[in-house]
This record gives C-alpha cells, sequence and structure tokens, in this order.
C-alpha cells in the first residue's frame, strides 16, 4: 500500500534517472534500454534482469588472498587504491526488512564524474521520512530506478573509477552495522555478489578514538556524524540525512580524522573489512 491507502501493482518499465535522483526526459527512447545519467556521461545498461546478470558477472572475481594484505605490502598504495566516500538513505532501520531509498558517491580523487547519486525506488512504503525527507511518493515511482537496475550502473560507475589491479575502499560512517548490510542485502536480494575488491572503512570507529586523543569520554551522541562535523568545524553543504549532503561532509570529516590520527593509507587498508565479514567481530589489531 502506498501513501493514501491505494493499492497498486508494480510492473517491470524502462526508466531514465540523473545524478540528482529526479527524471529529465521520462520514459526512453528505446524501452530496452535504463540510461543512468552520472554528471555530463550517459551510461546504458540492458533493462532485462537476466542479461544485468550475466553483465554484473563480469565484476565478480574469486580471490584466494586477501587482497587488503596484498595492497597494504605494496609501496605504490596511491597507485593502487580507490578510496569512495558512500551514504544510503532507507525506508526504516531493519537491516532485512527495510530498503535503500538513496545513495550518494564521491571519488576522493576528484576530477570529472567524481559523484554519482540517485533515488531507489524500494517499492514499498518510506516509514522514516521525518528523519531524510524523502517520502514514499518521491521513490515509488516509474522514473526512478529499482535497486536491481541499478546494480549493474553502480558497479560499471564504480569500475570506471578503480584503478587498474587495485581495490576500491568505500568509506561511510556507521558502515559496518548501516550502510554496509544494507547494501550487501540490497545486492543479495538481487542475486548478485558483492565484489571481492571492495572493501569497507568504518570512520565511527575512528571518531571515537579521534574524541579520547583529545581527552573527551567520547559518547554516540559526540561521535555522530553532524557531532563531529561541529566539532572540527566543518560546514553543512546542503540538508543533513540526504546522502549526498552527508557524503560530502564525511568526506571533509574523513580526511581530519586520518590527519588527527596519523593514518596512513596502508594502515586504512589493513583495517578495512569485507562484505563477507558483515557479522563477524572485528580481529584485534597485532600492532
Amino acid at each position: 500500500m502506498l501513501d493514501g491507502g491505494n493499492s497498486r501493482k508494480w510492473t517491470r518499465r524502462s526508466v531514465t534517472t540523473n545524478t540528482q535522483g529526479r527524471n529529465k526526459s521520462g520514459q526512453c527512447s528505446d524501452p530496452r534500454k535504463l540510461r543512468q545519467e552520472i554528471l555530463d556521461v550517459t551510461v546504458s545498461t540492458s533493462a532485462t534482469l537476466n542479461l544485468n546478470k550475466i553483465e554484473t558477472s563480469q565484476y565478480q572475481q574469486i580471490q584466494h588472498f586477501d587482497i587488503r594484505q596484498l595492497i597494504a605490502q605494496n609501496k605504490d598504495l596511491a597507485s593502487l587504491v580507490t578510496v569512495i566516500v558512500f551514504d544510503t538513505e532507507t525506508t526504516g532501520f531493519s537491516r532485512e526488512r527495510d530498503h535503500i531509498v538513496e545513495i550518494a558517491l564521491q571519488d576522493l580523487q576528484g576530477g570529472e564524474n567524481s559523484t554519482f547519486q540517485t533515488l531507489v525506488n524500494p517499492e514499498c512504503r518510506v516509514l522514516n521520512s521525518h528523519i531524510h525527507g524523502i517520502t514514499t511518493n518521491m521513490v515509488n515511482r516509474p522514473d526512478v530506478p529499482r535497486m536491481e537496475d541499478l546494480i549493474p550502473i553502480l558497479l560499471k560507475y564504480v569500475k570506471s573509477r578503480q584503478k587498474p589491479g587495485g581495490c576500491v575502499l568505500f568509506v561511510a560512517h556507521n558502515a559496518r552495522t548501516f550502510d554496509v548490510p544494507f547494501l550487501c542485502n540490497a545486492f543479495r536480494r538481487c542475486g548478485v555478489d558483492i565484489p571481492s575488491d571492495w572493501l569497507f572503512k568504518d570512520t565511527l570507529p575512528m571518531g571515537r578514538e579521534a574524541m579520547k586523543s583529545e581527552g573527551s569520554k567520547p559518547s554516540s551522541r559526540s561521535i555522530s556524524l553532524q557531532a563531529l562535523r561541529e566539532h572540527l568545524g566543518i560546514p553543512l553543504d546542503g540538508s543533513a540525512h540526504r546522502a549526498m549532503s552527508d557524503v560530502k561532509v564525511l568526506a571533509a570529516v574523513f580526511q581530519r580524522l586520518t590527519f588527527m590520527l596519523k593514518l596512513p593509507l596502508a594502515s586504512l587498508v589493513e583495517d578495512a573489512f569485507t562484505a563477507s565479514e558483515i557479522g563477524t567481530p572485528k580481529k584485534k589489531s597485532s600492532r
């Protein structure tokens, strides 16, 4: 049921989205294609789910080694690691029952096409609009892509930013218990594996350590993203709790935290976790 109590049967349709999450051109001229505009570049992919699965299989690599150790031991880390800050907004707080309604990414290397943002059609009601301002009617529309349509586009975008032979380090605040589990479940529901060369870094523990280093006793409230932003004197860009606004804030917070804690790129990679480790306790560092 949607807002207003009207039931609706969802059917598969080709759609057009852009990095701001709003439709510009309505229906595609070719109903077999889904077009995703990433800033000024348009990436096309098949709108047929079976073709999507075939297309995304090239990104699902089987590796028999720990890519974190391999990358961290390389002397030229900058040529191998792509750092992407990301954020998701969701229909609720249950990683099992709820769904992503917005996702945004920013490649810290910068340059053309360094950001990606879109709304996502969850095909269900949005129950926590009061947090992020995204309503059911904003996303339950035929011109907003469903996750199964978005995943091939997302994989292509990340691959276009990834350095040859390297890995992608995704950074999010509360990544381990929120953003990454939601992302993993979204991929799982669509029958797609998270690529094994995707690593994840949670900035929440970094914020806690930074507060301790200043002699403060950190609390859950004091190490929230917005609290850290205020503490570090970083201005708010846009509305808090919208994906791209939070990404821009986190990009600045992350860089300040790495400086405060004197964390080299090798340490960030070694301490990162993989999608397969979600739900398992983090191993203590031997350092």
